[in-house]
């Protein structure tokens, strides 16, 4: 009975085909695949209408809170109102601008760009002088982990000598 009131629906609607290369046959009728697709869409969709009820919480003889879909003999069960509503584009972008909004670094004030500077041109100096040291020693080391010295070669000197140079410009200029 449910078949024959589906074929009539389909029917009616004029959702049977003619096209031999996108049919599927049903008994003595024709549907289109984009009929069988659409169908299957509406069926998925729906289910959650379907399965959506009552949802209960309640605590144990221990505190434990539990939420459930069916009913318990506990006392302490109780349903909740659970209600749903369409997403409103408008309000979450709203959120998402306030969010990146307070993200945002906030301008620093005169005292944080004095103290800045302050750093800045303390570590030039100690830069200025480190190269100073680098560029007027024959020799240059580092101490290993038991305070013996080990002598640099030159690649190692040099690349030393690069990177406090690096150091310089990037404090010593503004």
């Amino acid at each position: 009975m449910l078949y024959y009131i589906i074929v009539q629906c389909l029917n009616r609607l004029g959702l049977t085909g003619e096209n031999i290369s996108s049919r599927r046959y049903v008994g003595n009728l024709t549907i289109r695949k984009s009929t069988i697709v659409f169908l299957i869409m509406l069926a998925v969709s729906s289910a959650g209408m379907v399965f959506a009820g009552d949802i209960y919480k309640w605590t144990d003889e221990d505190g434990n809170v539990h939420y459930g879909d069916r009913p318990t003999s506990e006392v302490s069960e109780e349903p909740l109102a659970v209600s749903s509503e369409p997403t409103d584009r408008s309000k979450v972008q709203a959120r998402h601008e306030a969010k990146a909004a307070a993200i945002e670094p906030a301008e620093p004030t005169a005292e944080e760009l004095r103290a800045q500077a302050l750093d800045r041109e303390e570590k030039c100096a100690a830069s200025k002088a480190r190269l100073q040291i680098f560029l007027t020693s024959r020799r240059l080391y580092r101490q290993d982990e038991n305070g013996e010295r080990v002598y640099l070669d030159e690649d190692e000197t040099l690349a030393a000598r690069e990177r406090v140079q690096n150091q310089v410009e990037e404090y010593c200029t503004f």
